[in-house]
């Protein structure tokens, strides 16, 4: 009895601890593109909270799969964090075989945070104002037909693809390190065009500094309602992503609750959810559970398209 007291009392003391200390968020990608946006916004209205402090840490590499082996490795204290995209939890598994992470065993769900939808965006200086205009440009030369996503092996990149294929078009993708570096390189001509998040590439396009001729919804996005979608425009594929919350497994179920209802609490603030839809999100708050749903319907859903594309990583 005595050693039960006492092992119940070490732990209430290791998680006080634990309270004391910063909460840190990994993000796979550099900084300023609208994933580090919306974890820096997220990680404001937590401290309250949580009564703690919370970090942002961005560890780029790796189209965003450093940051998840670092997490793999983490204690789980309910101390480190990953907000990822889609993509190295869902289409990463069916691209790479020697993937150092197991995208469900290895990670505790957290929170879904919020759903985005892609926009497809041509350079300043391309001469064309329309994605049919556009397609009859990389038709007529290859250069126009070098195209850009945040990273090789993300649904951008599989989705731009499926836009090629539908298409007919021959075109050649180029994997950045994450959404920032590819935009400055559209904006500077050095690239032709870029598939990324709306909220990406929705200040630049209303700067006249980019064209967005395509957006991925089934429905405009918010962020850019005079823009059509790839459905009115006559190309019958649609396509979105979303931002989520993990920690390490073996996390425990009471603290994966906690940083949950925290995470949730600050998407749900009105301040919040109004800045995230100004950078074209879909603000969803959803706890562990859904998020472990949506997980695991999206792997089941991209595997056969990623199959069916044949694509084969460099390395």
């Amino acid at each position: 009895m005595r050693c039960a007291i006492l092992i119940a009392t070490l732990l209430v003391a290791v998680n006080a601890a634990a309270q004391d200390k910063a909460v840190k968020f990994l993000v796979g990608f550099p900084a300023g593109a609208g994933l580090d946006t919306m974890t820096r916004l997220v990680a404001d209205k937590m401290r309250a909270r949580l009564g703690q402090p919370v970090a942002v840490e961005n560890r780029p590499g790796a189209d965003g799969r450093i940051a998840l082996d670092l997490l793999k490795s983490s204690p789980p204290d309910g101390l480190t964090l990953v907000m990822t995209p889609l993509a190295p939890m869902v289409t990463a598994p069916h691209v790479y075989g020697n993937l150092r992470y197991d995208a469900f065993a290895d990670f505790a769900p957290v929170a879904h945070a919020a759903d985005f939808l892609f926009g497809f965006a041509i350079a300043a200086a391309v001469p064309a104002k329309s994605l049919a205009e556009y397609v009859t440009l990389v038709r007529s030369g290859p250069q126009y037909g070098n195209y850009a996503s945040a990273a090789t092996g993300s649904l951008p990149h599989f989705f731009s693809l499926l836009f090629a294929s539908t298409a007919g078009l021959q075109m050649n993708h180029i994997g950045y390190r994450g959404s920032a570096p590819a935009i400055t390189d559209l904006i500077g001509g050095q690239i032709a065009a870029f598939l990324g998040t709306a909220s990406d590439v929705a200040a630049q396009h209303k700067a006249g500094r980019l064209k967005v001729v395509a957006t991925s919804g089934e429905k405009r996005a918010r962020v850019l309602p005079e823009v059509p979608t790839f459905l009115e425009l006559g190309y019958n594929i649609v396509g979105g992503g979303w931002y989520a919350a993990y920690a390490p497994a073996k996390t425990p179920k009471d603290t994966v609750e906690r940083l949950a209802n925290a995470i949730t609490a600050a998407i749900n603030s009105p301040d919040v959810r109004d800045k995230l839809e100004a950078l074209g999100m879909e603000p969803t708050g959803y706890g562990p559970a859904e998020l472990a749903r949506i997980h695991r319907a999206d792997y089941d859903k991209w595997g056969p398209v990623i199959k069916a594309s044949g694509y084969k990583p460099e390395n």
